[in-house]
């Protein structure tokens, strides 16, 4: 974040009361990711007014610089949401610059004991859904018991939601355990690993993640597996696709290796649940036999 950005949401939040409150029919709720954005409103109804950060599919999300805007919008939270574990940086500096009595902040990281170094994608990963929405209804419960009973039966059925979701990793598993794959960044790392893929090429993906330049043994290993067909499919940011992983992709092409993009944010119009399953047929049909 630039010293000309800090200081502007400084000044912001020094204007603004800190219990300002947007609605009182709705709980004030912030969340830096869309796709929590989305698992939040779908637990709270219409009892809560979500505000997500981070929403634009085409935006790269490290490449984000916080506004004034944001600061305004957090210093009315009642519950806040962000990732955690390095991924949004900026949340805990606004969080700590703008003292709000009574806010209910959850960070995915810590509820999944997560540190600072990991795969910090955790969105991907089946266990931190679930994790999540427990952690959320009981914010929500907290600060509005007077909708308890809804925000129960709102859970229940989002529970009921990511069922399909885990039938088709089940399913999908079957045929993707065991199988060598790649991925130009860890962004889909989580679940790879609970379609039990073998993923190679991952210090190329740390290198990326933490934007470093992957070695030259690592790149020459990379353009190895995929000239020599030792992956059946590559996995790319189609948020963050530099050079280097523009000419990885045609690689992989001219190779005939199956590629299928994902995504750091959730597409607009689509569902948290959608926007999984989507990626997870993605797969499957990239796959030799998938489209059957």
């Amino acid at each position: 974040m630039t010293t000309r950005i800090a200081l502007a949401l400084l000044a912001a939040l020094a204007v603004l009361p800190a219990q300002a409150q947007t609605s009182q029919a709705q709980v004030p709720i912030v969340a830096a990711e869309n796709f929590y954005g989305d698992i939040v409103r779908q637990l709270a109804g219409d009892n809560a007014k979500v505000t997500s950060i981070l929403s634009n599919p085409d935006e790269d999300p490290h490449l984000f610089e916080a506004s004034p805007s944001v600061a305004r919008d957090l210093a009315s939270a009642k519950i806040v949401v962000y990732n955690g574990v390095d991924y949004d940086p900026w949340m805990a500096k606004l969080l700590a610059a703008s003292k709000v009595e009574g806010r209910h902040v959850i960070v995915v990281g810590e509820l999944l004991h997560k540190k600072a170094g990991v795969n910090p994608h955790l969105w991907y990963d089946p266990p931190t859904t679930s994790a999540l929405a427990k952690a959320v209804t009981a914010a929500l419960i907290t600060e509005d018991p007077a909708h308890k009973a809804d925000y129960e039966q709102r859970a229940q059925a989002f529970a009921a939601s990511l069922k399909p979701i885990e039938a088709k990793i089940a399913e999908l598993r079957k045929q993707t355990a065991g199988v060598s794959v790649t991925a130009t960044e860890p962004v889909f790392g989580y679940m790879a690993t609970a379609l039990g893929f073998k993923m190679r090429n991952e210090r190329f993906q740390l290198a990326v993640m933490n934007n470093t330049e992957p070695s030259p043994s690592d790149v020459a290993a990379f353009e190895s597996d995929l000239k020599n067909k030792r992956v059946k499919l590559l996995i790319y940011n189609s948020q963050a696709t530099d050079t280097a992983a523009q000419r990885l992709l045609q690689i992989a092409k001219d190779n005939q290796i199956p590629v299928v993009g994902v995504t750091e944010t959730k597409p607009e119009g689509k569902s948290f649940q959608d926007w999984l399953s989507g990626e997870l047929d993605d797969v499957k049909k990239a796959l030799p036999g998938g489209g059957a």
